[in-house]
């Protein structure tokens, strides 16, 4: 046996011993065990900042009691969260390991998902990433994962076209679109390319804003609205979600109709999102945890897709822009926030 095949044997033997443990706690008291130093300690890493991420961090210990893991019970949570800084990711990650976890959800996309992979060979990683895991090298096959990394995904490049077409029926007579990017995430490009080619398909133009973190976000604002922009869509990125508010409210005070990638941005005030629902991922990635501390192999986990994605739409936020949301679009929404 090859020394790393040996090291990852042991690491996937400790998870198994804290899955027997777990499993006849589960015996005692109707199910519940009282909580102690010897439950098994589950690592959370997320490339956001928990004042404004704890729903989803929720949704994960949600996933993780339907899974038979109640925190304070029979499993410890230790929470590491970058606060923007992708750079901050690898260390979280390290004393994650440090602090000895027996798994890791490594949430916030790909760059928490690399962070938590290269932290250890050993320690079973859950990612929850927009893209494709296999050509940013998190695992060998989507049915077959093959390592110690696993986790749930959707196509955050296919989308970008589709949100610059819903827009368009939103708002027929624009022209200009500001496409807000962090350049720090992975995905980032070929999100862009996606969007740009869906735009000039309607002969719509598109100017690029690049914004990492609250004070890029401000300065971008006056800089499209100098470009002439009509409508900003935002970037499918934790730090776009994080600080959601922010803008949203930008986006108001320049009556600019704004679209993002999920539902909380339209909760916020933007007129529309538009794709994966992240606290069910966040609960998958619980499930998953679940299912390893319980003995599963992330090699044996298929990487779960996600493939219905929702459109919420902010009646409220077009009622103040002076937007009549056509019927056919009502039709088709998910939600209507009124």
């Amino acid at each position: 046996m090859r020394r790393r095949d040996f090291i990852a044997t042991l690491g996937f033997a400790a998870v198994s011993a804290w899955a027997r443990g777990a499993r006849a706690q589960a015996g005692v008291a109707g199910g519940t065990a009282p909580q102690s130093s010897s439950a098994p300690l589950v690592g959370f890493l997320n490339s956001a900042s928990p004042a404004t991420y704890r729903f989803n961090a929720d949704a994960f210990r949600e996933g993780l009691q339907q899974a038979g893991f109640i925190e304070g019970q029979n499993v410890r949570i230790e929470e590491r969260w970058a606060n923007g800084d992708y750079q901050a990711l690898a260390a979280l990650a390290a004393e994650l390991v440090a602090k000895g976890v027996v798994a890791i959800a490594a949430t916030g996309d790909v760059a928490s998902a690399r962070a938590a992979r290269d932290a250890s060979t050993t320690i079973p990683v859950v990612f929850t990433v927009g893209g494709d895991p296999v050509h940013f090298g998190l695992v060998t096959s989507i049915n077959r994962p093959g390592g110690h990394v696993t986790g749930i995904m959707f196509a955050s490049n296919v989308l970008g076209a589709k949100r610059v077409q819903l827009l368009h029926e939103l708002v027929p007579n624009i022209r200009r679109i500001a496409l807000l990017m962090n350049p720090d995430n992975p995905n980032a490009q070929s999100e862009q390319v996606d969007a740009q080619a869906g735009a000039a398909k309607l002969d719509h133009e598109t100017v690029v804003l690049n914004a990492r973190n609250a004070a890029e976000i401000d300065a971008a604002f006056p800089e499209l609205v100098r470009a002439k922009c009509d409508a900003i869509i935002t970037a499918t990125d934790p730090i776009m979600l994080d600080r959601r508010e922010q803008i949203a409210a930008l986006a108001e005070r320049n009556a600019l109709p704004a679209v993002s990638f999920t539902r909380p941005f339209a909760v916020a005030g933007g007129l529309m999102s538009y794709g994966p629902n992240i606290g069910w991922m966040y609960r998958e990635a619980g499930g998953y945890i679940g299912k390893i501390l319980k003995g599963a192999k992330p090699a044996d986990l298929p990487v779960i897709q996600l493939s219905k994605f929702e459109l919420v739409i902010n009646l409220k936020t077009a009622t103040a822009l002076r937007l009549t949301i056509p019927p056919n679009v009502l039709t088709i929404a998910d939600e209507v926030i009124e």
